[in-house]
């Protein structure tokens, strides 16, 4: 069997491309490292130029150290935004093709040939993934492209309109990881919250809970990307009033300040976006994270300091924060740039303010009991056993350490009752109880 080596970058719906496109090629072996494969397949992305020089150097990375008569694959968003650009550029790469043509990844292979649908992928019915990194935890993609036109977006540009998935489609899909073991699901998408509005249907999100909430052994479940305009507060009652969905709440909200939410083109105003939040902050156990945007054109001293006053006083547990990263194919391209110098100074002290809001985050963990998942050996090596808070998103929201256990030795993917024992920076130590 063929040797085969991917790289995925970027975000979450990414990375199940990737799982969609290792489905394909189940007759290779996958190896752990770019000098034993036979084929090599980078899944970039094209959002912002720091991802975009990522994806890049990535690539030429992979050909100095690839074998001789391998195959470098070069798919997803920056080979689809720049597809023209990058086949000359880069004589390097063997194969190229975009965000169309996933599931036809061994064919394309096979026949060594290029190519780029019209359309982005839109996974099917029956289409088999293999799920990376966890054998509990699964992301399950509910619709491509999108339908919003934020100033500094591309996405839309390169990914297309809204196109969701039918329900039914992904209810199989649970269904059949469900069978497999996994119990733990995080649902994406570009615009969560506008999932079936190409179909007409306004109702889309609580649809989708009705019929997930239907299905048996499914003990975590969590909804990411919200966007602001489109989530409605029946949405947030029904995801606090079930059973099934934990009470997480990602919706990057960007700026604060009406005048650059109008700029920005979010659709929202600020009074409705702390509607949204005060009733998420008020739900028990919630979890809320966010990411804002500095430095878009437009964003003057007062609207920077009204961003900063709003992050010191609202009680996010995540926050991310970017400079604003000029991009072709966007009404912001072509506005009045604030000064990059300007930019990373504001950074810097947006950066302090997150850095607090983060550490008191961790510490009101300190005593509290939560489920656990147990996932492996830690990032701090063989001293502790690594968990995720049941209501954590995989990976972005932090790690639990595991010093102590009152139940033995602990199963990866099982759920435990733990105790919050210490903060120590973004790490919570943590005593096991007893199984869940």
């Amino acid at each position: 069997m063929p040797n085969l080596y991917l790289h995925s970058l970027g975000c979450n719906k990414n990375l199940v491309d990737s799982e969609i496109m290792l489905g394909r090629l189940e007759n290779y072996t996958l190896c752990d490292g770019p000098k034993k494969a036979d084929v090599l397949i980078v899944n970039t992305c094209g959002f912002i130029e720091s991802a975009k020089k990522e994806s890049i150097e990535t690539i030429l990375n992979l050909h100095t150290q690839r074998k001789k008569d391998s195959l470098l694959v070069v798919t997803g968003c920056l080979m689809q935004r720049y597809r023209e650009e990058l086949m000359k550029a880069l004589p390097e790469v063997d194969l190229f093709t975009g965000v169309g043509d996933f599931e036809k990844i061994d064919e394309l292979i096979l026949k060594k040939q290029n190519l780029f649908s019209n359309s982005t992928y839109l996974q099917g019915e029956n289409v088999k993934r293999v799920i990376t990194g966890s054998n509990s935890h699964a992301f399950i993609k509910i619709s491509e492209g999108c339908n919003q036109s934020c100033a500094f977006c591309a996405i839309p540009h390169f990914k297309g309109r809204l196109k969701s998935r039918e329900i039914s489609s992904i209810v199989k899909e649970l269904q059949s990881l469900i069978g497999r073991g996994y119990k733990d699901f995080s649902f994406i998408a570009q615009d969560s919250s506008s999932y079936l509005f190409d179909k007409g249907q306004k109702d889309g999100l609580l649809r989708l809970i009705d019929e997930v909430e239907k299905l048996s052994s499914i003990r975590a479940a969590r909804i990411l990307y919200l966007y602001p305009s489109t989530l409605s507060e029946e949405v947030v009652r029904k995801i606090i009033a079930s059973k099934v969905f934990v009470n997480y709440f990602d919706m990057p909200l960007q700026h604060i300040s009406d005048k650059m939410l109008k700029i920005m083109k979010r659709g929202s105003k600020k009074a409705q976006i702390l509607k949204l939040l005060t009733m998420m902050r008020e739900a028990k156990d919630s979890f809320l994270r966010t990411g804002f945007i500095v430095g878009h054109p437009g964003e003057g001293e007062e609207d920077f300091n009204e961003l900063c006053e709003f992050i010191e006083s609202f009680e996010f547990d995540r926050i991310s924060v970017f400079g604003y990263s000029k991009e072709e194919d966007t009404l912001a391209f072509e506005m009045e740039q604030v000064p990059r110098k300007t930019i990373n100074a504001r950074l810097k002290i947006l950066e302090k303010i997150v850095a607090k809001s983060l550490e008191k985050s961790f510490k009101k963990e300190v005593g509290q009991k939560r489920l656990v998942v147990c996932e492996g050996e830690s990032s701090e090596g063989e001293f502790f056993i690594a968990g995720k808070d049941l209501r954590w998103d995989r990976e972005i929201d932090g790690e639990i350490l595991i010093n102590e256990s009152e139940c033995g030795t602990l199963e990866r993917g099982q759920i435990y009752e733990c105790e919050i024992t210490q903060a120590l920076d973004t790490k919570l130590l943590a005593r096991v109880l007893k199984l869940a």
